[in-house]
């Protein structure tokens, strides 16, 4: 991903955020495509002992996008392209950027990061992604969040095109996910969500009938979780920071998804023997033994928890690098539906 300068709304703003697009695209038309090595997979092998390494089945799931990749350029002579949008410059946003460019130049995915200053007009903003909307080149947009509090996220998420909305949050997207029509799927479903399920699939852990609690209600993480484990068959108790005797539902669950925000929230005893624990938290606490004074975790105590659990997923390295890969999957996947005709907006 090619970082442009920040943006300044002034002047000439606008139009210089074209034309750095457009450098990008230009500079990559004319470069040669590079052979990869493609390295052995084994899906099937399972990780030793009781921990979900979400970093080997992330690599497994680029490996698997770096084909469709190839395929995509070989078949129809097109590469996918992701456009980043990032307002500010928190270090968090910056990290989680990065991390996304990396993984993009593995697979071979086109990818244009667009950065501007805190104080980005909206306007401008939402002139920027309609821009973005009419690119070909372009198959898959991203706007960074959280954005600064002065801005409409809602609107300005709804601004992308619903086949380029490869976070899954645009409106449509969502709202087909809730209605479940099998005619009528959504193009694409929040990736971190969508990596959970990928990690329970990869360890065949099975899901009809059974109790699982969704900790968080986010559109983000906590919703689409819930959806995506009732559409397996789960029965799905959703808990939140009002619930009520919130430690006894834990204890009822077979699965348990924890994405509340809340550093070791979920006790060790709470989990019941033989349990499936995904730990979607990524928080910071101070530890003056860590090597910088702070170390992270997640929203499960996990030392404890993991003599209980028959699976779970640590932090760092579990659920986090499935975001990423789920998002490659999208990319490519929205990708093809642009060339092989595949279901459009309806605006």
């Amino acid at each position: 991903m090619r970082e442009c300068r920040y943006i300044s709304w002034k002047g000439q703003a606008w139009r210089s955020a074209r034309w750095m697009l457009s450098r990008q695209v230009r500079r990559r038309s004319v470069q040669a495509a590079q052979p990869r090595m493609q390295t052995p997979t084994s899906v099937g092998e399972q990780p030793s002992a009781k921990v979900i390494d979400g970093k080997r089945i992330a690599k497994t799931v680029r490996e698997e996008v770096a084909v469709e990749v190839r395929e995509l350029k070989e078949k129809h002579g097109v590469t996918p392209g992701l456009a980043v949008i990032m307002v500010g410059t928190r270090s968090d946003s910056m990290r989680y950027v990065e991390n996304k460019r990396k993984a993009c130049k593995e697979v071979g995915i086109h990818s244009y990061l667009l950065p501007l200053q805190e104080l980005f007009p909206q306007d401008r903003l939402l002139e920027l992604i309609e821009d973005l909307n009419r690119q070909p080149q372009i198959h898959g947009i991203l706007v960074q969040l959280p954005l600064p509090e002065r801005l409409d996220t809602g609107r300005i998420l709804e601004s992308i095109r619903v086949e380029k909305d490869v976070d899954g949050f645009h409106p449509m997207n969502m709202g087909r996910f809730c209605l479940r029509n099998p005619t009528r799927p959504p193009l694409s479903i929040s990736c971190t969500p969508l990596g959970c399920l990928e990690l329970l699939d990869r360890h065949q852990v099975p899901l009809s009938g059974k109790r699982a609690v969704v900790l968080g209600r986010s559109n983000v993480v906590g919703l689409p979780m819930a959806m995506l484990l009732m559409a397996r068959d789960a029965t799905v108790t959703i808990c939140h920071s009002k619930t009520e005797q919130l430690a006894e539902r834990v204890r009822e669950a077979d699965i348990v998804v924890a994405a509340m925000g809340q550093p070791e929230l979920v006790k060790g005893d709470w989990i019941k023997p033989g349990a499936v624990v995904i730990d979607v938290g990524m928080n910071t606490v101070m530890d003056r033994d860590a090597r910088h004074g702070v170390r992270l975790a997640g929203d499960v105590e996990y030392a404890a928890a993991k003599e209980r659990a028959s699976l779970i997923t640590p932090v760092p390295g579990g659920v986090g690098p499935m975001t990423v890969a789920m998002l490659l999957r999208n990319t490519v996947r929205a990708t093809r539906r642009a060339v092989e005709g595949g279901e459009k907006s309806p605006s």
